[in-house]
């Protein structure tokens, strides 16, 4: 079977997630599209407030009041998230769908011992003797490169460094090697070593798995070394999406480009760093027109006109689609 046969594992269509504050209502995720199929890596990217870790809960339906799905689908292997009951997406989560979250803390419990909260998120979801879901949580330890995993199954989590931590949080989204995983920059808090070291088993996991891998940062080193396709949210919206070396070594987007700009690396050494200057707009004052307009060196009166749809910026870019009426290579 062909990569274009392959169906996909995840799709969102016109995905619309809003919080309905006394304020009004906040178009936190507006229009959201993509698709990901088994063994693919897509790398979210944008500042914070842009929506890309509210997407990932959105998918999960792990959504707080006053937050929720407005309109759109979320189709995992064909079926609507959105609309399915509590029971049964509680179901598919942490078996099918798991979500790796950026304290690990978030998933841990702290006063029960690695084991215990292993086991029982084995059972949960499997008809298994204690001792065959030890063993799985061991060898699930193994896998992420945790060494004597029988005794730190016997840890409490304050008994484990920050790092180990968060091995043992993604050993657990992975117990029931699922279908799909959503982490939210789960490396950010963790040194440059144990950050290169979890991100080379998570690749090694996608490749002999053929997990389908969702990675939110705002690191875009990290994504470049990890993804297959990277897609740039901006105010809500996703503003540029396209394999990761074509979006990442020729950005059409001039968001896409200040985010590129503004890396220590893509400056001259001793020179100030570039920024992007203003600041990302309040979702309750959207400007008219393209969001990105005000803050845009290439901004013109169309402009206002009307936000841009997501399309090809060139012929030789058909799998690379950018939201901008002035797309092109940055000055």
């Amino acid at each position: 079977m062909s990569a274009e046969q392959i169906k996909p594992v995840l799709e969102l269509r016109e995905l619309r997630t809003h919080f309905f504050t006394r304020d009004g209502v906040l178009p936190v995720v507006d229009g959201v599209s993509f698709s990901l199929k088994p063994g693919q890596v897509l790398g979210l990217v944008g500042e914070s407030g842009s929506g890309k870790s509210v997407t990932g809960f959105s998918i999960m339906g792990l959504l707080d009041s006053p937050g929720r799905i407005a309109s759109g689908e979320v189709l995992f292997d064909g079926r609507d998230l959105a609309q399915l009951p509590e029971r049964e997406l509680r179901a598919l989560r942490g078996q099918r769908i798991a979500m790796i979250f950026q304290d690990p803390m978030a998933t841990l419990n702290p006063v029960l011992r690695v084991d215990a909260q292993m086991i029982e998120a084995v059972k949960a979801h499997r008809s298994m003797s204690t001792a065959d879901a030890r063993r799985l949580a061991a060898d699930t330890l193994a896998l992420m490169g945790i060494p004597s995993p029988n005794e730190r199954l016997l840890a409490y989590p304050h008994q484990l460094s920050g790092g180990m931590r968060q091995r043992v949080a993604i050993a657990i989204a992975l117990l029931h090697r699922p279908s799909l995983i959503i982490a939210d920059e789960p490396t950010t808090a963790l040194d440059v070593t144990i950050q290169a070291q979890i991100l080379s088993e998570m690749q090694k996991l996608v490749q002999d798995s053929g997990t389908a891998l969702i990675w939110i940062s705002h690191d875009l080193s990290v994504v470049a070394g990890l993804a297959d396709m990277v897609a740039v949210m901006y105010a809500g919206r996703i503003v540029e999406i396209g394999p990761v070396d074509e979006v990442l070594d020729d950005p059409q987007h001039p968001y896409t480009q200040g985010l590129i700009g503004s890396l220590p690396s893509a400056n001259r050494r001793g020179a100030k760093l570039k920024q992007i200057p203003g600041l990302a707009p309040h979702l309750l004052r959207l400007p008219t027109g393209c969001s990105f307009a005000p803050r845009c060196p290439r901004a013109a009166a169309d402009c206002a006109a009307g936000m841009p749809e997501l399309a090809a910026p060139r012929a030789d870019m058909p799998r690379h689609a950018v939201r901008c009426l002035h797309p092109g290579a940055g000055a």
